[in-house]
């Protein structure tokens, strides 16, 4: 189904509201969930009478300078010694957690990201990835991906990083005009990412994603038309993430540095959006989900279109019903129904590790409840659809009568026309394909009153 754009709809339904990478969300992490709780969760996922495989998680803290827009928990550095310094606290985590996991389960997934993970050289990759084969038992066909910036990976790391086993590279391009690049700090050009995409393609890559961000200081409709021509015309990515860009000066010292004026306006910005979903629509991309395309014969496209695709913190992924590992600071992982969050400080992280402790500032186990609420909230973000019996028979409830309120608060989408009822369950039409956190909010027993505005954002906008 192709979604269909509304402004009226998105007048009324683009507000803030969680990503859902997990529920609860992180907000709702507690730091009297501590190391004894992580390493607990960490045994008993050991005991299950068919334990779960892994998916790895690494987080490298380091960027050489900073992009104005960026959110993300970085530290800028240029030392010389700053990435092998964390290669060698990175394994010291390791072993705090690898005698916790037995060796028979099977890693499925690794993702490096941050940061800047090619901040750290090629052969410090590769340290890197050996220090998790060492520990942990690799799937033959395990996905392993990599987060780059451009200005960062050379076309000619690529031949290493593939022998390494890397075949997943995302790219943050964010924007190609050179204005909008020096407003953000971030200046690359097209060339360089061809060459870097040429090099990829040629080892045997599988698939490649790339970053877009609209909303950025500077950006008109008619330069932002042209990156997204440049991409389609000189790459063709096989993955591609619209972000919106979340202007939160008050949360992230960065954006201080963009300046408020140089912001597009709501009507430039919801027309960027606008010409952009319509644009890689008609080139043949698929929409995944909130901001996410891929074309047809990508893998996330057939386990979207087959109903296997799944949400994580890393997004929307292929590989579900892992218990995900988490290494580097602020990292957070999931096993079962525990959730835990490093120290999000790289000094704080450092100790911890260098004194033989895991690094754990926070966490939560989830409640029964907690766990019906993230099965139907991730249902909803990956499928769009839901359908009663497939939870009653799992948890022996009445849908109906367990989720009375939440059902009610779906009323005024189905009026507006963005879900309708159907035999035994909900889904959403064309128009409210673009609004599923919307939906999905309705279940989420953590949000505050509708209406509640006070305080700062503590979410981005739906668009």
């Amino acid at each position: 189904m192709r979604p269909r754009f509304d402004a009226d709809l998105i007048a009324r339904y683009g507000g803030e509201g969680p990503r859902y990478t997990s529920y609860p969300t992180a907000l709702q992490f507690d730091d009297a969930f501590d190391a004894r709780a992580w390493k607990r969760a960490l045994g008993e996922s050991n005991r299950l009478p068919i334990p779960a495989d892994l998916s790895i998680y690494v987080h490298v803290p380091f960027c050489f300078s900073p992009c104005f827009y960026c959110g993300c928990n970085r530290v800028i550095t240029r030392s010389p010694f700053a990435g092998q310094e964390f290669l060698n606290d990175l394994e010291r985590e390791i072993d705090l957690v690898a005698p916790n996991i037995d060796d028979d389960r099977e890693v499925r997934q690794v993702h490096l990201g941050g940061g800047t993970p090619t901040f750290l050289q090629p052969m410090q990759i590769e340290q890197l990835i050996r220090m998790l084969k060492a520990r942990f038992r690799f799937a033959s066909d395990a996905e392993i991906g990599l987060e780059a910036d451009p200005r960062s990976l050379e076309p000619e790391d690529l031949p290493q990083l593939r022998r390494i086993g890397f075949n997943r590279l995302s790219l943050g391009i964010q924007d190609l005009d050179p204005d909008v690049q020096r407003a953000v700090n971030r200046v690359h050009d097209l060339a360089r990412i061809a060459s870097i995409f040429g090099a990829a393609r040629a080892v045997g890559i599988d698939s490649i994603s790339v970053d877009l961000i609209y909303g950025l200081p500077l950006q008109t409709t008619e330069a932002f038309a042209r990156t997204v021509e440049d991409i389609l015309n000189e790459l063709r990515p096989d993955r591609i993430s619209l972000f919106n860009y979340a202007h939160m000066p008050h949360r992230f010292k960065a954006q201080q540095r963009i300046k408020g004026e140089d912001l597009p306006t709501p009507t430039v910005k919801l027309a960027l959006f606008r010409n952009t979903l319509s644009r890689l629509l008609d080139a043949g991309y698929e929409f995944i989900g909130m901001d996410h395309f891929a074309l047809p014969d990508d893998d996330l496209a057939r386990a979207h279109r087959d109903g296997t695709m799944t949400r994580n913190f890393q997004g929307y992924s292929t590989h579900g019903g892992l218990d995900l590992l988490a290494f580097g600071p602020s990292a957070i992982g999931q096993v079962g129904d525990a959730f835990a969050q490093n120290h999000r400080g790289l000094p704080d992280w450092q100790a911890d590790v260098r004194a033989g402790r895991l690094p754990i500032a926070r966490g939560l186990v989830r409640t029964t409840d907690d766990r019906l609420r993230a099965e139907v909230i991730s249902t909803i973000m990956c499928t769009g659809e839901v359908r009663y019996a497939d939870f009653e028979q799992h948890y022996e409830f009445r849908f109906r009568r367990y989720f009375a309120d939440a059902l009610a608060r779906l009323e005024p989408l189905v009026d507006d026309g963005l879900i309708e009822w159907v035999e035994d369950g909900f889904r959403a039409t064309a128009a409210g394909l673009l609004f599923l956190r919307a939906v999905a909010m309705a279940f989420d027993a953590y949000l505050q009153p509708a209406g509640d505005s006070s305080g700062p954002r503590r979410f981005s906008r739906i668009i």
